[in-house]
């Protein structure tokens, strides 16, 4: 349908007092690729009217989403001419569309050194003549309340941060304030980039986002990277849900953002099985502010700004009505602070230097366990985790005249036990879908060095005053995984999403730097419901062996195994009349995890895999489930002749659901080159 019939048909649904010749410009969007549909704004009586016609299966009320915010590449394993980068030519010839504030188009991240022309297939372009394109930046367009001939400027820094962590380019003696000191590059250095402004720093309206989407996908990305969400809702009531499926269709793959509204159960965004859902840990680096008391102990924070040391200084721990302020002080000149770290550390920061203080002590807070940030600042100061935080509360408490110290230490590597599951990072079961085993995986997202626009007008010590900044969150773990997408669909520019999805979770790795099981916030065992299949690594996930693909039938016959009406599916697939068909359980979704309530007792499904690896190859199955989880998976070996053939085997589970009401292990198919690790998780 042309967009002339298309832009007619919609008029056909609008209340009367906009059916005239003005029409075209009630429509802040019109959609045709992501959804049918258009964005237009109405009274709630006029949503009414609009419902009763035929045609409408729903209408959303717009809705603003958050955003969900050097050394990377080497933990992961990314170097120069070895490994992953050597073998996927670092990503080239793949286009990532980042949907996030803008970018700083300026940053010599996004040079285009070395860089190849974009493949044909591209079908963008910069739509403003403000904003500069080259070969590594290839597109951009803005889509803040449908104001597109604006340059998709990045007015936050949250997006140029983003951008550069999938696809920057190499940029020597980056750093934070002189902290966190190498050669900066993105998971994926030679791959094309695309952007799409639908954020600003006030957050994501889901039309903008919407719009953005639909794009992408019409300029043929093949990444699309989301460092946004909102709370878990039905499918069909997910916009974002739906427009990803409608990528998944045209061979896109999805990676968004699990939240940071971790550590409780149940808290994760984007929930839908067509997606890749990212979680956040840590990396092997500090950079130490070291925190010495008047009675000697000494304390491990991090401060990525650290100016001179301070000499031993009055301790004081400002209070009103019994509880830490540390807003509008007094009596603090030439002492050092300590505050809870309640909000952000940027703002404690300018409220105690605007006070004449000379240091200050960021206490980190029961949730967040042991996890500690080196946020940029404007005076001296230590972030120290929370078990640290309370012995610095029991000696200001019990000290007549406490003193304190804080000596900077630089940046250490390989001294701390990493990755350790971020506490904010957002947490299962899914409350979508139950029984499919969310977040999907886990990525570097505490501490994350990357590029940052130059704002004018900032002054020397404001942290926006600079090219590269240290931040945290899902929202810097979810661009780390959509440019290691990259690296894989560089090298197989044949597979489908589902088959990337596969090759990352199954190849994940689930033992820390110390070879012991991957830690939470808290020090203890992390579960599958924080992890997901574990860590990323690149460089096994080029080369899977196996891969679980699912295709667009099967995710369809899953909604309708949801309960899902047909118009329900209908939103998400464009499909009338789908669950005429078959439908199947969660359990049964060709995924490479497995999810199931204790109350069940038992489950068995059948997968399939499809061979990746060496034409003639050989499988044995590990099993790696509590004892009193009855496991067995039929058949025990796989043997394959050819390329890209398949296989399939039945899992059997059994339990007594009078003694087991959470289990985790894992199942594997090993071969003399492979380890292709599935999750299990009763709960």
């Amino acid at each position: 349908m042309s967009n002339i019939k298309l832009e007619k048909w919609y008029r056909s649904f609008l209340p009367p007092r906009m059916t005239s010749s003005n029409t075209r410009q009630a429509f802040i969007y019109t959609y045709k690729t992501t959804i049918f549909g258009f964005a237009v704004n109405i009274t709630e009586a006029e949503k009414d009217y609009v419902m009763k016609n035929n045609g409408v299966l729903k209408v959303y009320k717009d809705s603003l989403l958050p955003l969900l915010t050097t050394h990377t590449p080497d933990f992961l394993g990314l170097r120069l001419r070895e490994g992953s980068w050597k073998k996927t030519s670092m990503g080239e010839g793949v286009i990532i569309g980042v949907l996030d504030t803008g970018i700083d188009f300026t940053h010599t991240s996004f040079d285009d050194d070395g860089m190849q022309e974009p493949p044909t297939k591209w079908r963008g372009s910069c739509k403003s003549s403000l904003m500069k394109c080259n070969k590594k930046l290839i597109g951009g367009s803005s889509f803040i309340r449908g104001q597109k001939s604006a340059p998709p400027t990045d007015d936050s820094g949250h997006g140029t941060h983003t951008a550069s962590t999938a696809a920057g380019g190499f940029v020597d003696g980056a750093s934070v304030f002189g902290n966190g000191n190498g050669t900066a590059a993105g998971m994926a250095p030679r791959a094309h980039l695309a952007i799409y402004k639908v954020c600003s720093d006030k957050g994501c309206r889901v039309s903008d986002i919407l719009a953005g989407m639909e794009a992408a996908i019409a300029d043929g990305v093949d990444i699309m990277s989301m460092s946004l969400g909102g709370p878990a809702k039905p499918f069909y009531n997910d916009i974002i849900a739906t427009a990803s499926f409608s990528a998944m269709r045209k061979g896109i793959f999805v990676s968004l953002a699990a939240g940071n509204s971790g550590p409780s159960s149940s808290t994760l965004s984007n929930e839908a099985p067509w997606v890749l859902t990212v979680g956040a840990s840590t990396i092997d680096r500090q950079m130490e502010a070291l925190v010495k008391l008047g009675d000697g102990d000494l304390f491990v924070g991090e401060s990525a700004y650290q100016p001179h040391n301070l000499d031993p200084l009055e301790l004081v721990y400002p209070q009103t009505s019994g509880q830490n302020y540390c807003f509008f002080l007094k009596d603090v000149a030439g002492k050092i602070v300590a505050c809870e770290h309640t909000t952000s550390s940027d703002i404690i920061g300018r409220f105690v230097k605007d006070a004449g203080a000379s240091g200050l002590i960021l206490l980190g807070q029961e949730d967040s366990g042991h996890i500690t940030f080196a946020d940029p600042n404007v005076l001296p100061v230590s972030y120290v985790d929370f078990p640290d935080a309370t012995v610095i509360r029991q000696y200001i408490n019990s000290s007549n005249s406490p003193t304190a110290s804080i000596i900077f230490n630089g940046t250490s590597l390989g001294k701390t036990q990493a990755p350790v599951v971020a506490f904010f990072s957002s947490r299962g079961p899914s409350t979508a879908s139950p029984g499919i085993l969310k977040p999907d995986i886990i990525g570097p997202g505490v501490n994350v060095i990357a590029a940052w626009p130059f704002m004018e007008g900032q002054d020397a010590n404001n942290d926006k005053h600079r090219t590269f900044n240290c931040l945290s969150g899902t929202s810097m773990s979810t661009p780390h995984l959509s440019g290691i997408a990259a690296l894989i669909k560089g090298t197989h520019p044949d597979w489908s999403s589902a088959a990337i999805k596969s090759a990352i979770m199954t190849t994940a790795y689930v033992v820390d730097n110390q070879k012991k099981a991957i830690l939470d916030e808290r020090y203890n065992i992390a579960g599958h419901f924080a992890v997901g299949a574990g860590h990323v690594s690149p460089s096994e996930a080029i080369d899977p062996g196996l891969i679980y693909d699912i295709d667009d039938a099967q995710y369809i016959s899953y909604l309708c195994g949801l309960g899902y009406t047909d118009v329900q599916v209908e939103i998400i697939a464009n499909q009338k009349d789908a669950c005429k068909g078959s439908k199947i359980t969660e359990a049964e979704l060709n995924y490479p995890s497995v999810a199931v309530r204790a109350s069940a007792g038992k489950l068995v499904v059948n997968r399939t895999v499809t061979n990746v690896g060496e034409a003639n190859s050989s499988y044995t199955v590990e099993i790696d489930m509590p004892r009193e989880v009855m496991t067995s998976v039929s058949p025990t070996k796989l043997e394959f002749t050819k390329m890209k053939e398949k296989k399939t085997f039945s899992l059997s589970l059994s339990w007594d659901i009078s003694k087991t009401n959470h289990a985790e292990g894992s199942f594997k198919w090993v071969s003399e080159k492979h380890v292709v690790r599935s999750p299990i998780a009763i709960f």
